[in-house]
């Protein structure tokens, strides 16, 4: 499946910046660099056609974001969408948050089928009508019409954040959610816009002491007092809310400590954490860093259960993923339904599947020749040096600017979408 505009690099407003399932997995968000909300919704089956079952098709388009700029400090503020995140459906509409750098909105996105007509004080044109002229009561009728998708703005949640927002997680009470930056993470209540709590603040009185910033934060998905959030050097801190107000003391602190053999000049670099996601159960937390995805279990704070290597293969151009900007790429995890697969993105447009119960690992491409209709992925794979395989691709041949940063998995089936730049691919089980 396609994005809008057809040559790669085309339209730099069309390249993605986020990718959601919401909860039931019927919808599918995508949020772009020029601010937009693009919403697929899965078709229903047909009873003549049952294998045509989870085709994708465009549900609702909105501008969410504008792009805006900050006076007082002579900024501009970017419109892409950095993260959205769905509310669990509670009736007929559909709720999600989306944020850019600065400003989290809620958006409403509801279907119009009716209209009503037959009003007394308003003529068909909708005109206000002469009270003298009129002498008979009418009844308005709800007259069919095409169906219509609106997306309206209901709160506007802005001016809490110096630092750029990376993240927001919607808590398991439904009635609050968490917004990060670099040194703050905000706690707010849906129905109020002009005041948040500030329940993390690592910002030093000093400025020129700041060692690390934050780079994810999520909250637990069945404990509304408990969230996660990572930092740049590598380490993850879990708070209790019920603990103290401000959560600047952690109640769990998980950090791998560095292997000395390992350390070179790109060791900070590359243990920045650029994701952190809750598995389902609640029982692990996910992470990921620029060469590696590590699971970790909530009662085990000195290391990972499980290090996979993403892409191992590029240790050795550190030098090169350095000047061309691509070591600060911030690629993000996902779990499947039932967290016994990882996924992640690498270059080249490449995405990588770790099974953590049979540790079987695999490379896939999400490219134009791959995404036609019913075609199989095949397993791709890169090797290093030596002797090239007719069906294996050269580490020098691999192209960066292709990258998948962005992936989301239903949460139920095997469906998963793959943000390629400016085109989104979705991909099911053959069983489907």
């Amino acid at each position: 499946m396609n994005y809008p505009d057809e040559n790669t690099y085309g339209n730099k407003a069309d390249i993605i910046s986020t990718v959601e399932f919401n909860h039931t997995g019927e919808l599918l968000a995508t949020g772009d660099k020029g601010g937009r909300v693009v919403i697929f919704q899965r078709e229903q089956e047909s009873k003549n056609q049952v294998h045509r079952r989870g085709e994708y098709n465009v549900y609702s388009t909105f501008q969410s974001h504008e792009p805006e700029f900050d006076y007082l400090k002579s900024l501009e503020i970017e419109e892409k969408i950095n993260k959205i995140r769905w509310l669990p459906q509670q009736n007929a509409a559909y709720f999600l948050l989306s944020t850019n750098d600065k400003t989290v909105k809620l958006w409403k996105v509801s279907e119009r089928d009716k209209r009503p007509e037959g009003y007394n004080l308003k003529d068909e044109e909708g005109r206000l009508r002469d009270p003298a002229t009129i002498t008979t009561l009418r009844v308005p009728v709800l007259r069919p019409m095409d169906l219509m998708v609106e997306a309206t703005p209901r709160r506007v949640f802005a001016n809490a954040h110096t630092y750029h927002i990376n993240s927001i997680s919607v808590n398991s009470d439904y009635e609050t959610y968490m917004s990060a930056d670099d040194l703050r993470i905000n706690l707010w209540n849906f129905e109020i816009t002009n005041q948040s709590f500030n329940i993390v603040d690592i910002k030093p009185t000093n400025m020129e002491e700041l060692t690390e910033v934050i780079t994810a934060a999520e909250f637990h998905p069945h404990h509304c007092n408990t969230f996660v959030y990572s930092s740049s050097k590598g380490t993850i801190r879990l708070c209790d809310m019920r603990a103290s107000a401000l959560c600047d003391r952690h109640t769990k602190f998980f950090e791998e400590p560095e292997d000395p053999s390992n350390r070179s000049f790109f060791s900070e670099i590359i243990s920045s954490i650029s994701d952190v996601k809750f598995s389902h159960s609640g029982r692990y937390i996910m992470t990921r860093d620029y060469l590696t995805v590590k699971v970790w279990d909530l009662n085990m704070e000195n290391r990972p259960i499980e290090t996979y290597q993403v892409h191992d293969y590029l240790r050795s151009k550190l030098c090169s993923l350095y000047e061309n900007d691509c070591i600060f790429d911030k690629f993000e995890c996902v779990w499947n339904g039932s967290d016994s697969v990882i996924m992640t993105g690498s270059y080249n447009n490449f995405f990588r599947m770790f099974d953590r119960n049979t540790k079987r690992d695999v490379t896939l491409e999400a490219s134009r020749e791959n995404s036609k209709p019913r075609a199989i992925l095949k397993p791709r794979k890169v090797c290093v040096g030596g002797k090239r395989r007719k069906d294996e691709i050269s580490v020098d041949s691999l192209d960066f600017s292709k990258k998948i940063l962005h992936t989301a998995w239903h949460p139920s089936e095997n469906i998963i979408a793959v943000a390629a730049t400016n085109n989104l691919y979705i991909f099911q089980d053959k069983v489907n």
